[in-house]
């Protein structure tokens, strides 16, 4: 019945909209960038309002409270989901609204500027329409407005130019309760109506992700005096926190807030600024900020009576896991997973304090990470960022990242290519099923590969783009890298034209890739590893490394290659992850481990609960780079997906294959979350057997691979002996490999 109910409030909605418009509302003067803007409104219901439908729009965060109670905390998301439009919050059954009157408010921040992640429009305001069974009550200039008199921009360092967001003051003696219910606006000016067409904010396009989740306001680990004015309160982890105070003071002391990474990546974030009013209050900082720790600078003379933090973040829950007998791999894959989580807001970000920037190469990654540690709703944050890629194409074809974006428009060649490739669409299909958005970003796929040139031996023609970007650090060997990275965007393109029943598209990649792969193995192959003939630097294991997984290096020479990767370390720790995939993929194991424990020990052994930018960050010196970066997540997917072996052989892991790596670690435990239920699996090594347990979801089947050395097995307790492998359907299945090996 409440399904119905929500149907038929919709309906009536769209049924509305022909005969009523809501409009964009703003202040009715100058509004300044980082300017607060307050909006009021008394409406009267005649019945019950608990099935309401509210669509709300703002550029840039909107609170919104109804009868005095917040029911929404930053809602809105960094303009846009292509250059020109505006995304809108559409919320079902909001709470608090009662028969008679009922009074709504609204505050809304307005960035005013662009950066690596928002499009900035000439409005601030807000679009509201809502609901209520057959009456519609919209934004017009019957709605009061003002700008909030206590925020204001404080006088020191800005944040760096890559953010939009200002540092936020707020000033307590000029505090306004506009939100409660009894609040007089008589003397506020009637909002301003700013006309769709010029507000510049394009069309409303639905919110594709869920609402931020609210922690609630908690207690520090603990809080340290630093110094007579300096409190350092602990947080459990690295996280996006609004810092919180109760004390008590004089009117006009200055208080400073803002995190130990107020300078992560080597420049000004952001942070916040309050100005006490007399006697007893309590402030939070709305604008989110990261870090292990949140300083204080408080005056002698404030009582600080409470310190807390309200984490926020976005809506999944951590519902995959890796254990093994050894920590260090443990602490690496739970580090990897703190690392992404703080990574994903409105998009997913290179780091949440320098950029909060969705470039494609660190995506690439993340997606790949989620599959194997987050709940569905993560994927639906991967589904924005591809539609946003390409619905951002210019006109000559091309694709740039960081999108959204205002004062950032280059191409990076090399990461365009891997997010249209193999690792970026085609993975998230392959674990979602998802093929409308597939099917929605092919032809823009297309226009892009097609943009890319080959030469009369089929090798790439190289491209600067805007910005000629291999990787991090030294000895990038850039000819190898651009024709490996096309390759597995063609098997990506192919792929999805296959998908789609695109024959010719999927034969014609298939022909230029096999021909590209060909005379690459042949140009550039010197008997021990690949080089292009003019460069100069020291051999580059990146460019081994995706040879291997893109299929271009022959079996035959795996023996030849792996003394290389115990050689040559110059990866940075986003392209470290095809390094490891390569050793795995040639089935060496141990190898992988090894290194992994050698590229990753400082991170690991830190104190800092994510991973950096570089393999050189740590707790004493950021040098330029952050030390919350997600690209640097990759053994979270390799452990998972190697030695659980665990991966997706049909979409939506509807049927996967499980090959663990059983001469490695003693025990292992993993969780692979899917739509269909959780994959669990553990091992255990006894004596003369490996143990195993394995869990497979309903509507599934897991093909399990049986090691060549075991000869005899008992599953279930059957015995069975020369299979290679065994189709697990749903349930528990108790698995026992005879004779060790």
């Amino acid at each position: 019945m409440n399904e119905l109910k929500k149907l038929v409030c919709i309906l009536l909605s769209l049924i509305g909209m022909h005969t009523i418009q809501a409009e964009i509302i703003t202040y009715p003067a100058e509004v300044t960038p980082g300017s607060w803007l307050c909006f009021r409104k008394e409406i009267s219901v005649e019945k019950d309002a608990s099935h309401n439908l509210l669509k709300i729009a703002a550029d840039s965060k909107y609170w919104l409270w109804i009868n005095g109670e917040l029911v929404v905390r930053e809602g809105g998301l960094k303009r846009g989901p292509n250059p020109k439009d505006t995304y809108c919050d559409i919320l079902q059954d909001v709470k608090g609204l009662v028969p008679g009157k009922n009074t709504i408010a609204i505050l809304v921040w307005y960035f005013g500027k662009e950066g690596f992640s928002h499009r900035n429009s000439p409005t601030a305001g807000v679009s509201v329409d809502l609901t209520i069974g057959k009456r519609r009550y919209i934004s017009d200039d019957s709605w009061k407005a003002c700008i909030h008199p206590s925020f204001y921009i404080p006088k020191g360092i800005k944040p760096n130019y890559r953010l939009p967001e200002s540092n936020i003051g707020f000033d307590a003696e000029k505090e306004v309760a506009f939100w409660d219910k009894d609040f007089d606006d008589t003397q506020w000016k009637n909002a301003k109506v700013i006309k769709k067409e010029l507000s510049g904010w394009g069309q409303l396009v639905e919110r594709p992700i869920p609402m931020w989740k609210d922690y609630g306001l908690k207690d520090y680990v603990k809080v340290e005096r630093k110094s007579d004015t300096l409190l350092v309160a602990y947080l459990p982890y690295n996280a996006q926190v609004n810092p919180y105070i109760k004390l008590k003071a004089k009117a006009g002391r200055f208080i400073d807030i803002r995190t130990d990474n107020y300078r992560g990546g080597g420049t000004p974030n952001v942070y916040a600024e309050y100005i006490t009013k007399s006697g007893t209050q309590e402030f939070e900082a709305w604008g989110w900020m990261n870090g292990h720790q949140v300083l204080y600078t408080i005056p002698k003379d404030v009582e600080v009576l409470e310190l807390k933090f309200r984490e926020t973040g976005y809506d999944t829950e951590f519902a995959g896991s890796f254990s093994c007998e050894e920590q260090f791999y443990n602490k690496l894959w739970d580090k990897s997973l703190r690392t992404l989580y703080i990574t994903m807001r409105d998009t997913y970000m290179d780091c949440p304090d320098r950029e909060r920037a969705q470039w494609w190469g660190d995506v690439v990654n993340e997606l790949g990470e989620a599959f194997y540690s987050l709940d569905q709703n993560a994927h639906l944050l991967t589904r924005k960022a591809i539609l946003e890629l390409m619905n951002w194409q210019r006109p000559d074809s091309t694709i740039f990242a960081p999108v959204p974006a205002g004062n950032w428009n280059q191409e990076l060649p090399m990461q365009m290519l891997a997010s249209v490739g193999y690792y970026g669409f085609w993975t998230y299909y392959m674990g979602t099923g998802d093929k409308n958005t597939i099917k929605a970003v092919y032809p823009n796929v297309k226009k892009y590969i097609h943009v890319w040139k080959l030469d009369e031996e089929g090798l790439v023609v190289p491209r600067k783009g805007g910005w000629t970007w291999g990787d991090w650090g030294d000895n990038k060997d850039l000819v190898l890298l651009y024709n490996l990275w096309y390759s597995l965007a063609l098997e990506g393109f192919h792929l999805m034209a296959d998908l789609l029943g695109e024959k010719e598209d999927s034969r014609w990649a298939c022909q230029v890739n096999e021909r590209l792969k060909r005379a690459f193995h042949t140009k550039y192959w010197n008997g021990t590893f690949y080089l292009s003939p003019h460069y100069k630097g020291k051999p580059d294991d990146r460019a081994q490394a995706l040879a291997i997984v893109a299929g271009v290096l022959p079996e035959s020479e795996y023996p030849v290659i792996r003394p290389f990767f115990k050689q040559q370390y110059h990866a940075s720790p986003y392209m470290e992850k095809y390094v490891l995939e390569a050793l795995c993929m040639m089935g060496y194991y141990e190898d992988a481990l090894e290194r992994m424990k050698k590229r990753y020990h400082d991170m690991v052994e830190s104190d800092l609960t994510t991973l950096w930018e570089g393999w050189g960050i740590g707790s004493k010196g950021f040098g330029g780079g952050s030390y919350n970066h997600a690209w640097s997540g990759g053994p979270l997917t390799i452990l998972s997906q190697y030695f659980a072996g665990i991966s997706s052989l049909k979409p939506a892991f509807k049927e996967f294959v499980i090959k663990p790596v059983f001469d490695c670690f003693k025990h292992v435990y993993s969780i692979t979350p899917t739509k269909w239920g959780k994959i669990e699996l553990s091992i255990a090594d006894e004596l003369d057997m490996v143990v195993m347990k394995v869990k497979i979801p309903r509507n599934t089947k897991g093909y399990f691979h049986i090691p060549d050395r075991i000869k005899k097995y008992r599953i279930n307790g059957k015995e069975k002996k020369n299979k290679k492998l065994e189709i697990l359907k749903e349930g528990i299945w108790d698995i026992e490999l005879l004779y060790r090996f």
